[in-house]
Formats: C-alpha cells, sequence, structure tokens
C-alpha cells in the first residue's frame, strides 16, 4: 500500500503556510480558479520529483515575496511511514530528505515515491514535437529504471559537450579529432544503452496504451502508435559519421536519440491532423493510464494519480468509466480537482467508494 497521509506547503506558490491530511484514499479538491487547486498537485508531485510538473523554477514555486520554500509529505508505504522534505533555502540551494536524511543525489530519489499526473497542458502531448513524447518517456522510464536515469543524464551531458566543442570548432576553424573521437565513443556507448532500453520498453508500454484507448473510446479509430528512432536503420558510429558534414555546419549534433519519438498515427495521416477533440482526450488518457499501470505492475505497488481539472476533457460517460476504473477498480489513491463541487461531489458518489472533499 502507497498513500500520502499529510501535506505541509510552507511558502509554497499561493500557500504562505498550510497543511492538509488526507483520510481516505480517494481526495476531492474544489474550489474556483485561483484558489490552490493545481499547486496543491504540484506540491505532491514535487516530493516525488523534486521538481515543478509545469516546468517552472523552484524560484518561480517560492510564494510572491518570500525567500525559500519548503515541502513536507508523510506517506504510509507497506505498513512503514516515510517522510520526504524539499527544501528551497534563501540562498536557492534546495536540499531533498527522506526521513530526516538527505539524498547525495536527487535522482536516487526518483522513482521511489511514483506518481501520474494529467493536467490541461498535456495536449502537447499529442499535438506538440517529439520533444514533449520523448520527456514522457524518459519520465516513465525514469520511474521504472534507476540506471536509465543515470544514462540519461550522462547522454546529455555529453550531448551538450559535443555540441560545444562543434562550436568551438566552427569559431576557431580548428578541429580536436582526438576529443570528437572520445565524445563520440562515449555518445554512442551510453546512446545505443538508452535505445535498446526504449525499444524493449515500448514493445510493451505502446500495445497497453493501444489496448486503453480502445476501453476509454470504444474503438480503436484506426490509430497506430510506433516508436521512430534513427537507429532502428542504422547504428550509432555510423549515423555520426553520415551526419559529420552537417553537424559541423550546424554547430550541433543534428541526429541521435535525442531525435526520437513516438508517432501517433491515424490511418495513413498523422493524429494530430485527423482525430477530433474527444479523441486527442481519450489518447492523452490513454498513454497517462498506459503509464500509471506499467509503474504498477513494475513497483508491486499502484502509484499515486494526479487528475487535475479532467471534467472538462472527457464527456460524461467515458469521465464516469474512468473514474470507476481508477478509482474502483484500482487501490491506489487519486487526487482529483474540479472547480464545480456539485459535479465533483455527485461523481464520486457514483463510484460508490469512499471519498474525502477538500474545499479550498
Amino acid at each position: 500500500m502507497f498513500r500520502l497521509q499529510q501535506l505541509s506547503m510552507v511558502q509554497f506558490r499561493n500557500y504562505e503556510g498550510r497543511s492538509f491530511g488526507f483520510s481516505e484514499r480517494i481526495v476531492g479538491i474544489c474550489g474556483p480558479n485561483g484558489t490552490g487547486k493545481t499547486n496543491l498537485l504540484d506540491a505532491i508531485y514535487y516530493l516525488s520529483f523534486s521538481k515543478s510538473y509545469f516546468n517552472r523554477t523552484d524560484s518561480q514555486s517560492v510564494h510572491h515575496g518570500s525567500m525559500g520554500m519548503r515541502l513536507n509529505g508523510l506517506y504510509q508505504m507497506n505498513n512503514a511511514e516515510k517522510t520526504v522534505t524539499l527544501i528551497v533555502r534563501e540562498t536557492g540551494k534546495k536540499e531533498l530528505q527522506l526521513d530526516a536524511e538527505p539524498y547525495k543525489k536527487f535522482s536516487d530519489h526518483i522513482g521511489s515515491f511514483p506518481i501520474v499526473m494529467i493536467a490541461p497542458d498535456d495536449v502537447e502531448l499529442i499535438s506538440g514535437p517529439g520533444e514533449e513524447r520523448r520527456k514522457f518517456l524518459d519520465t516513465v522510464l525514469s520511474q521504472i529504471n534507476p540506471q536509465y536515469l543515470q544514462q540519461l543524464i550522462d547522454y546529455n551531458k555529453i550531448l551538450q559537450q559535443r555540441n560545444s566543442l562543434l562550436k568551438q570548432s566552427a569559431e576557431s576553424g580548428m578541429h580536436d579529432e582526438t576529443l570528437f573521437a572520445i565524445l563520440n565513443e562515449q555518445l554512442c556507448k551510453t546512446g545505443t544503452i538508452l535505445f535498446h532500453t526504449r525499444q524493449q520498453f515500448l514493445q510493451t508500454f505502446l500495445p497497453l496504451a493501444f489496448s486503453i484507448y480502445e476501453r476509454i473510446a470504444r474503438s480503436n479509430d484506426g490509430i497506430y502508435l510506433s516508436y521512430h528512432s534513427p537507429l532502428l536503420k542504422t547504428d550509432f558510429p555510423a549515423l555520426l559519421q553520415q551526419n559529420r558534414s552537417k553537424d559541423f555546419a550546424l554547430q550541433r549534433t543534428s541526429s541521435g536519440i535525442h531525435r526520437d519519438d513516438i508517432v501517433l498515427q491515424m490511418g495513413e495521416q498523422l493524429f494530430k491532423n485527423e482525430a477530433s477533440q474527444g479523441q486527442r482526450k481519450s489518447l492523452l488518457f490513454a498513454l497517462k493510464l498506459a503509464e500509471w499501470q506499467i509503474l504498477k505492475e513494475q513497483k508491486g505497488f499502484t502509484p499515486i494519480l494526479l487528475l487535475d481539472d479532467v471534467f472538462e476533457k472527457l464527456d460524461d460517460s467515458r469521465m464516469n468509466q474512468l473514474l470507476h476504473w481508477v478509482c474502483a477498480e484500482s487501490d491506489g489513491q487519486v487526487f482529483i480537482t474540479d472547480t464545480h463541487p456539485e459535479r465533483l461531489q455527485q461523481q464520486l458518489e457514483s463510484i460508490g467508494t469512499g471519498f474525502q472533499m477538500i474545499e479550498l
């Protein structure tokens, strides 16, 4: 069992100081826009990932006019209590602690308190550039596989070093072939490991997302999900050699696993060009719930699910089906926000399981 029992926030976003106790597995959070519903969910996310879900810097998450912030979460995990504390000092230094013991590396914490969030801006996962889907894929794998996360950190560092060297070469007109050879070798080794991990994972993940889409939409709508990577056609050393002249001209590494994508199609066309709003929302939920399901299978317990303003995404029938699945058919903790308390209460009551309502 995995539950967040208490949450306290000091100088976080619009909260100067506020604590919440969560007595039920299903928690509804309601209130007008601007009262802090999304910020409350983001605080929960922060404690799992040591950063905001919304790409805010730590300084942007500090309460306006304040210096520093503190988040504290008390969890029940497998009959033991665990406390996670995140502190941003007045100096800007960030600290992450588990049971009052500081982490040496924040990456060691990722995946220990698994979480899945669905928010309004997530539509970019469907309609946005490949970067959004790579970020999603990396987030899932990083919670499952600590080695993957470390390899990803290493790859990005090497990629940055190679790009800097390409820029220096263009400015100076001189090429350090020895250093290029070392960076190429390191990039190929790390990138190939990441590629094989992604490829193996997506062989299970994509069919699962497809089946969940069918359940939500009650049709497959001719959708097709596939993994696209330049390494599917050639190995990494050959790829770098093929793009050598291009890389020098552009002053950056133009091809590699940092260009991977999950391609979403409807028939022969891109999904985003053909799909209706309802189909886009259904696929968004399918990808996120596939993440939730995979994490559950890999961790042996159900991750926390954060649903922010989801009632605007699906019609009543699909929403009722979704909530019944994640709330009644699952044993995981679910936090749901809505601006309409009556609607939220009615939906939760119809599920037939206990819930807690928090009004802001």
